[in-house]
This record gives structure tokens, sequence and C-alpha cells, in this order.
């Protein structure tokens, strides 16, 4: 028996999906237009990176011929390709679960781009079930700007502040201490109750320090309150098939804690990395542990810093040889994402792209699969190589 490792790089989308338009994302192109912005010199920034993008083992496992990059000299030492994505959002939980063999193939519930965004009924019933004063914000924004905007006032007033995306998403922040950090977790858990019937996928806890706009920064403490997948995904075959998930960084969250057996967190790419590595360590023969590398898309994509994602990818990619060295024979480790984020792109918001499918180990034959036609295909290989029940949706490529 053997183990899988499956690494989502959190809006890693490598080309506008052939479904692209009908979410107003034509021409999107994640890391086509960070490689580009490279090799013309515009994601240069003094003391963080410069030149081309220099991502040697990602290029070698195969990322560079899955985003057909023909600048590539190396032939992929991987099983190497692409997949489409069938759910019907372009939202985290939704890229993940039909990673993990279930596809949202219903529609979530949005919010209008109006202000105020929110229901007056909804923000109602979130104020009195959770006995606060009231809330700022009430809009579409942008996490950091909002905070930076609404922050003093919302700790001066005890209000904390409400917004949402693109994404099926209601977001809380609320500052660490001034509110409390169990107090904002506490009105999440309310606020989930309330949009239940809206059929809004998140609700997600985002915690801030500071006393200032200027030194305003949200910390690690996020927290998801997502709905359950419909359907069983494959981390809960492998919990009832008697085997451990170890997720890692916001996994759990998005998998509403459904198949996990224990969470790792960590405050950036690199923590999450290092207790990737410690998962891996102590995992046993059979065992899945499934890994969020969030920087990508949170500090990043959202925030349309081209500079900043390129660094990111080549630290993750200094690090893959730590991991592959503690692979052991038989083991399959997956690169993957679960949408685009475009930081060159118009908005802030993510983007319906296709996603880079990267798999190898010890053992593992290197072939080309070409575009897969779900990221379902990825749970279902990773089934597959661990001896579990096939789901309902996916083909192997192993």
């Amino acid at each position: 028996m053997t183990r899988a490792i499956i690494m989502v790089l959190d809006s890693v989308g490598i080309g506008a999906a052939p479904d692209a338009a009908a979410f107003g994302d034509a021409g999107a192109d994640t890391f086509g237009h960070v490689f580009a912005a490279c090799r013309s010199g515009r994601a240069d920034r003094d003391g963080l990176r410069k030149g081309p993008l220099a991502l040697p083992n990602l290029e070698r496992l195969g990322l560079f011929a899955a985003a057909g990059r023909g600048e590539s000299v190396l032939r992929p030492d991987a099983i190497w390709g692409s997949a489409c994505e069938i759910s019907r959002g372009k939202d985290t939980p939704s890229g993940h679960w039909e990673i993990a063999g279930v596809p949202v193939l219903f529609d979530w519930g949005y919010f209008p781009h109006t202000v105020p965004a929110f229901p007056a009924e909804l923000v109602r019933q979130i104020v009195d079930d959770a006995g606060i004063p009231g809330i700022l914000g009430d809009r579409h924004a942008s996490g950091t700007e909002i905070i930076r905007e609404f922050g003093e006032e919302s700790i001066a007033t005890g209000r904390p502040i409400l917004y949402t995306s693109s994404d099926s998403v209601l977001q809380i922040a609320a500052h660490e201490t001034h509110f409390g950090l169990d107090a904002l977790y506490e009105l999440c858990a309310a606020a989930r109750r309330h949009v239940d019937p809206l059929n809004i996928g998140r609700v997600i806890a985002r915690p801030f320090t500071g006393e200032s706009a200027e030194t305003f920064a949200r910390t690690a403490n996020r927290r998801d309150y997502s709905v359950p997948p419909p359907q069983p995904t494959l981390l809960e075959r492998a919990v009832d098939a008697g085997r451990s998930v170890h997720a890692i960084g916001k996994t759990a969250d998005i998998f509403a804690h459904r198949g996990i057996s224990r969470v790792l967190k960590g405050d950036g790419n690199m923590a999450l990395f290092d207790r990737m590595l410690e998962a891996v360590s102590e995992a046993q023969d059979g065992d899945l542990v499934f890994a969020n590398f969030i920087d990508f898309d949170m500090l990043h994509g959202h925030r349309r810093d081209v500079a900043g994602y390129a660094a990111a990818l080549e630290a993750f990619d200094a690090r893959l040889p730590e991991l592959q060295a503690a692979l052991r024979p038989g083991d399959l480790a997956v690169v993957t994402a679960d949408h685009g984020c475009d930081p060159t792109f118009r908005g802030s918001d993510h983007t319906r792209e296709i996603v880079p499918v990267l798999a190898f180990g010890p053992g593992i034959q290197p072939k080309p699969i070409g575009r897969r036609e779900t990221f379902a295909d990825i749970g279902a290989s990773v089934a597959a190589h661990l001896g579990l029940a096939a789901g309902e949706h996916g083909r192997s490529f192993l």
C-alpha cells in the first residue's frame, strides 16, 4: 500500500478555460501572464526578485509544457497535463471538491453588485443573533482595502466589517483583540446559519491586527465556515476505509471538516510547506496528505501583485526537492490548482481557467495525459493509487 500527496497551488491557473467567456474571463491566464511579465522585466522588484521566471523543478515536472510554454527545453519527468472545471463556479470550494471527485453541479447563491450588497433582513438576523451594534462595509470589496477604510471605525464602534466578492461568500473582518477572535468566530457561526437558505458557499472570518489604517494586517487566524460537499469526497472515502487524511492549511475548512483526520496550520506558503513535510514524514501507508498553498491567491492574485506572485512561485519551486527526497517508493504526489486569479487581469476576482496536473513519485512513469475534461480525474487517479473505491465522477490517468 502507498501514500498520496495532493498540493493545490491556490489560483495557479494556466490559461482561460473553454467556457471562460461565460464568466467574463476570456483572455485570463494567471501563469502565462506572470511568466510574460517576468520575461519582459515588468515583474522585477528590488530585494524580491528579478529576471525571467525561474522554476527549474516545476519545469522539469511539466508545468511549462502543460501551460503551452514552448520555451521549455526539458522533457517532463512526470505525468503532465491539464484539467478543465465542470463545476458551475470558479470558487475555492468548487475547485477543491471537484479535485476530490465531487463537482459542484448546482448554482451557488451570490450577493448583488449593489450598495448595500446584503439583504436588510439577513443583516438584521445576524445583528440580532450575535448581539452586535451593527455592521460596516456591506458591499463587494477587496479585503485589505475595506479593512483599511473601515478598520478604525470598527475598533471604535465594535461593529464588524461585512463584505463579499464575485464568489459565493460572506466575509467578516474584525480586530483580533478589540473585537476578539472568539467573538469573531461566534459571529461567523451565527452568520453561517442565516446564509444557509441563500445557498452561500462560505462565511469567512478575517481577523486583523494593528491600530491604524497604516498598520492593519490580516492574520493567519482566518477560518472558513463552508457548507459540506453534497456527496462523499475522496477524503471521506479514505477515512471510511480506515486511512488518515492529513489536511494542511485551510483544507479542512474547505471540506467543512468532512473526511479529515488531522489538521496542520501554518502562516504562509513556506510554513505550510513545513507542515506538509511534517505530515509526509508521519503519514502511514494508505494515507492522504492534502495541502492548500494560499499565498498565491490571497496575497498576490487578489492584490494584483505580479512580482509577489512570481516570487511565491519561485519560493515554492525551490522547496520541491525536499518533498521529493521525503517520498517513499510507491508514493504519488500531485501538483495542481483550483482556479485562476490573474494578477494582470481586470478586477481582483478569481478567473475561470484550466489548471496544471503534474503527478510524480518514485516509480511513477512520465507521460503526457493531455487536457482532462474534469478536475475529478485527479481524485479518481488518487483513489485508484490508494486502492479506494471509485467515486461517481472522474477517470484515472494512471
